[in-house]
């Protein structure tokens, strides 16, 4: 990467991306995450090489697709109030933070042979619970509570920011000022429930029209929900569908209410999964970045780039 306007995936390039790390690792690896947290696995060798190992196959699906990869760091969880429940100070959590980035950019080295047009993009969450979201913050306080993270994946090296799984338009707004203010790229990803609505019920046109008429990112993208939650939104005309250039899709069709009160991972079917990402897809006419989200893992993704290509892929 090279600087300002440079990202691939606005300029078409098809990009592979991860799925559902944290569920991934619960569930098929038995790794305990507390608040579904990843960024703790920084903190030692095996953990690392567990990440490693798991962005590995992310990387092969993206060398047999042709496509580029957005590397996104296991940062999700690794802001003041999550951290905090976790025993993290604000100079621990810059430290993995740029720990997450320092991973990602040794692993671009090791698959740039192989792979063409590698991001390292680092991850920011939603500063409340993104399931059962409670008072939203402003854009002003989004900006200061998040500048922390951002600056760190700065100094680290990062590409950009990738501000997933959000709820409100003032977070969205304050991520993309902060990250515009620490000279990185960045894309706002909001979440859809079964009606392709916002958690609070602001239509996804309008939730990307608002944070555009403040600014905006670099690209919109959705995710934690399945194709079927994000047809419906899409059913609104209108030039905001060519913003949406990524999605990050849950493998179940269940609502985020039945999946928050989940016992088992529910990680549905690659092939369903796949046929109805075919469906949605020509709906959004500047598709580049497929990845997954909940119950999501490597079949899953490698099924979403199949679709559509040769059997024998």
């Amino acid at each position: 990467m090279d600087g300002a306007g440079s990202l691939p995936q606005v300029h078409g390039r098809p990009m592979v991306t991860d799925g559902g790390m944290e569920t991934d690792l619960i569930f098929h690896h038995g790794i305990d995450l507390p608040h579904f947290a990843a960024f703790p696995l920084l903190e030692s060798a095996r953990g690392q090489a567990l990440l490693a190992d798991y962005y590995d196959g992310y990387a092969a699906i993206a060398r047999r697709a042709g496509a580029g990869l957005v590397l996104e760091s296991s940062t999700w969880r690794a802001n003041p109030d999550w951290g905090g429940r976790l025993g993290y100070s604000a100079a621990d959590l810059a430290r993995v933070n740029t720990a997450a980035i320092a991973l990602l950019a040794r692993l671009r080295e090791r698959y740039e042979t192989t792979v063409t047009d590698i991001v390292v993009s680092g991850m920011v969450g939603p500063q409340d619970d993104d399931y059962q979201p409670g008072q939203l913050p402003s854009a002003d306080e989004a900006a200061a509570y998040h500048r922390p993270q951002i600056d760190a994946f700065a100094q680290a090296g990062a590409d950009m920011v990738s501000a997933l799984t959000l709820t409100g338009t003032g977070e969205a707004i304050g991520i993309v000022r902060a990250s515009r203010a620490a000279g990185l790229q960045v894309t706002i990803s909001f979440t859809v429930e079964t009606d392709g609505r916002l958690p609070g019920g602001l239509s996804l046109a309008q939730a990307i029209t608002e944070v555009d008429d403040a600014g905006g990112p670099d690209y919109f993208m959705v995710n934690c929900a399945h194709p079927t939650h994000i047809e419906p939104a899409l059913a609104e005309p209108g030039p905001w569908r060519e913003r949406l250039v990524g999605v990050r899709y849950n493998a179940s069709a269940k609502s985020r209410a039945e999946l928050d009160q989940a016992t088992e991972l529910d990680d549905g079917s690659p092939r369903l999964l796949a046929a109805a990402h075919a469906q949605l897809s020509p709906l959004l006419p500047r598709l580049s970045v497929v990845g997954g989200c909940c119950g999501t893992d490597a079949r899953h993704v490698a099924a979403l780039w199949r679709a559509g290509r040769d059997a024998d892929w």
